[in-house]
């Protein structure tokens, strides 16, 4: 037993002397936060220390750059005034969709073996629908087709649409003339008839806040007027007629020219060449004739 004793002694007395690795400690009971616009995000941190009793706290936003939240013991830039710290815990006052983003709580324990530690927080601000834009035209020809558009570009999550006519909603389906984009707030129509006009508006909701509604718009479908109407008829005429005489001049100068070409080529085949010059056979009397010419 003494032995054993003896034995554990320098074990004791080793751990006794060695150094202990010391820490801090960083963590987030909440690492993901979902608040509606214009209230309070409170933003989780807590740390724990082995020596330092009196560690550094900072926070920071990350997004193309880190930007400061809270930084030696003061807030920076547009969160100055409207947020407060407890222990490590961050509080930001009515948040806008600009305070959405990723947050660093980090902690410093100079004092600690490892020294740094860190947690992060995502933060992510819910925007109840906006009255949404509306685009009705005031009139539309019969047959004509037609898209009628919606959008609420600041509602977080994206709004879905609905579409009403006379305040019946559209559903569209295989049997209905037009066809609705719940996502992107489309309303299309093929061909428009007589029974189409009415008062349109469009609904957004995005399970956050009440739907948002903009004002009814009043569509007409009218007929073409006579005098457009033969206008029309009358000027797709004349471009037939015109298409028509092109197309008989271009066959005309073409037989013309084949039979140009042709005649041409008989006449060539039948003259004949002219005939060589005769060989001069005797250049003194080529000489003694050209001298008496001359």
């Amino acid at each position: 037993m003494s032995s054993m004793k003896m034995m554990l002694l320098p074990l004791l007395i080793a751990l006794l002397h060695s150094p202990v690795c010391l820490s801090v400690t960083v963590s987030s009971s909440k690492p993901k936060v979902e608040v509606h616009e214009h209230t309070d995000a409170v933003l989780s941190c807590e740390f724990r220390t082995e020596k330092d009793q009196s560690p550094r706290i900072e926070w920071k936003k990350k997004g193309k750059a880190v930007a400061f939240v809270y930084f030696n013991h003061k807030f920076i830039g547009s969160y100055a005034g409207r947020a407060k710290i407890e222990g490590a815990t961050l509080t930001i006052h009515s948040v806008t969709q600009k305070d959405s983003g990723e947050y660093r709580c980090e902690v410093t324990a100079s004092e600690d073996h490892v020294n740094l530690g860190e947690a992060t927080v995502t933060l992510n601000v819910l925007v109840p629908p906006h009255v949404p834009s509306c685009e009705v035209p005031g009139s539309v020809f019969v047959g004509s087709g037609l898209e009628l558009h919606c959008k609420d570009k600041l509602s977080v999550p994206p709004a879905t649409y609905r579409w009403y006519k006379d305040n019946k909603a559209l559903t569209g389906t295989a049997d209905t003339p037009y066809s609705v984009d719940t996502n992107k707030g489309l309303l299309k129509f093929k061909s428009v008839s007589k029974t189409d006009a009415g008062m349109y508006r469009c609904e957004s909701s995005n399970n956050v806040g009440a739907p948002k509604s903009c004002v009814a718009q009043q569509l007409k479908v009218v007929d073409y007027p006579i005098n457009l109407a033969i206008l029309i008829a009358g000027a797709a005429g004349f471009l037939i007629l015109a298409l028509s005489c092109c197309i008989c001049v271009c066959l005309c100068r073409r037989r013309g020219c084949c039979k140009k070409d042709k005649k041409t080529k008989s006449t060539k085949s039948f003259n004949p060449p002219p005939p060589p010059p005769p060989p001069i056979r005797n250049l003194k009397h080529y000489k003694q004739a050209h001298s008496f010419m001359v």
